[in-house]
């Protein structure tokens, strides 16, 4: 059996652990939050009713509020008009909301920086922490079975996301906010800033892993893994250039890129619609970054894969993986296979060893080939986890993958 050692040439993180990395603090000045607009929302039914939609994004300074997350927040916006709902049903909070001072950075024509106010329509104020314990405070004191969608696009810490004013908000905020909202609630995040799959720790009890899984219906999709940063966070001006989670996901989801351009279609299981799973799935292909994108079930899989487990998965053939997957995980077996030519008859160590490391020479290329990697070791564990006498462990299962499996069109 090859050992995971030969991957070492290629991508030296994946021998330390399949989510490791390095923890790094920056240092950013503090501002002071300003106040929220009164937004009431209205009861939703998950059988009946749209979903509920809060989006937070921004900087916690004007010198971290860099302009794609504001284009991030109205390509969004154009997503849900595409999806047929109006802009105006998600909440959204950005940076100093609409106090009309200059916060968000960018580059001009001249490659300087400038700072510009924010310009998306229907603010409801600034990314503090306050407004947001507000908003749930008033979303909570609704009624009703309902689903809720909340959008992060900012910059993170490792179980800690940022925001105005310096304001943070860790897992377990979080977790304390969502325990706010009925039981009932279906909760579906989407998460780009650095570290963001620790937030995949809010399925558990007070966002603590050690915990039970709470019984609310949770789940979430991660531009990268929990130990790592991510990209996305630059004062360029062009949109075309933008290549980060945030794009190919939200193209994947809405068949629409943030130029306004078609997409192929993500409608892997051909029911006639786009899964949270399988826009998350088009991104892993379509995602031209360092990235190594999960989701909550993928999380909570790999955290369950022992290195032995990981050997085996990686020493079986490729090809063996394509019955046992979903429609979306076999898109991305197969892709990202065709990328580099490999034989779906080989195991993926067999193949690493016939590429020629020279080939392999991106931060791009290294995070495709983990990508795949971690798909065929999310196959193998779901599959052993469907065939074992492990009825919680089975249960706890499938309500991700069914929280993973809803879908936003109106």
């Amino acid at each position: 059996m090859r050992s995971l050692s030969i991957f070492q040439p290629l991508c030296c993180a994946f021998l330390s652990a399949l989510l490791g990395g390095t923890h790094v603090t920056p240092t950013v000045p503090l501002t002071h939050s300003s106040s929220v607009r009164s937004t009431a929302p209205t009861c939703q039914n998950r059988s009946h009713h749209s979903p509920e939609f809060l989006v937070v994004g921004g900087g916690s300074n004007p010198y971290s509020n860099e302009i794609a997350l504001e284009k991030n927040v109205l390509y969004f916006q154009r997503t849900l008009e595409t999806l047929g709902y109006s802009r105006s049903r998600a909440t959204s909070f950005f940076a100093n909301g609409d106090d009309g001072q200059a916060t968000v950075r960018y580059l001009d024509e001249t490659g300087n920086y400038q700072l510009k106010a924010p310009e998306i329509p229907d603010l409801a104020g600034a990314s503090t922490l306050d407004n947001l314990s507000e908003w749930f405070s008033q979303y909570s004191s609704q009624d009703g079975d309902r689903s809720f969608f909340f959008y992060f696009t900012g910059h993170g810490l490792p179980q800690t996301f940022l925001l105005w004013g310096q304001d943070e908000l860790s897992v377990g905020q979080f977790v304390d906010f969502l325990d706010r909202l009925p039981q009932e609630t279906t909760i579906v995040t989407m998460m780009a800033q650095c570290y963001s799959g620790s937030f995949a720790d809010a399925i558990y009890e007070g966002g603590d892993r050690a915990r039970p899984v709470a019984l609310q219906t949770r789940c979430g999709f991660f531009a990268t893994v929990g130990t790592r940063p991510s990209v996305g966070c630059t004062p360029e001006v062009n949109e075309a250039d933008y290549k980060d989670y945030s794009s190919s996901f939200f193209a994947g989801l809405s068949g629409i890129d943030r130029t306004g351009n078609p997409v192929a279609s993500a409608d892997y299981n051909g029911d006639g619609r786009v899964s949270y799973a399988e826009a998350h799935a088009f991104a892993k292909v379509d995602e031209e970054t360092m990235d190594w994108p999960v989701s909550t079930s993928e999380v909570w899989l790999q955290e369950r894969a022992s290195e032995a487990d990981k050997d085996g998965f990686l020493n079986q053939a490729i090809a063996s993986f394509l019955p046992k997957a979903r429609p979306e995980q076999r898109y991305v077996v197969r892709e990202l296979s065709a990328k580099f030519n490999l034989d779906l008859n080989r195991s993926y160590l067999d193949n690493l060893e016939q590429l020629d490391p020279a080939e392999i020479n991106s931060d791009v290329q290294e995070a495709y080939l983990m990508r795949l990697g971690m798909e065929l070791i999310n196959i193998g564990m779901g599959d052993r986890i469907r065939h074992s006498n492990d009825a919680e462990s089975i249960r706890i299962f499938n309500q991700l993958i069914d929280c993973e499996s809803g879908f936003l069109k109106s």
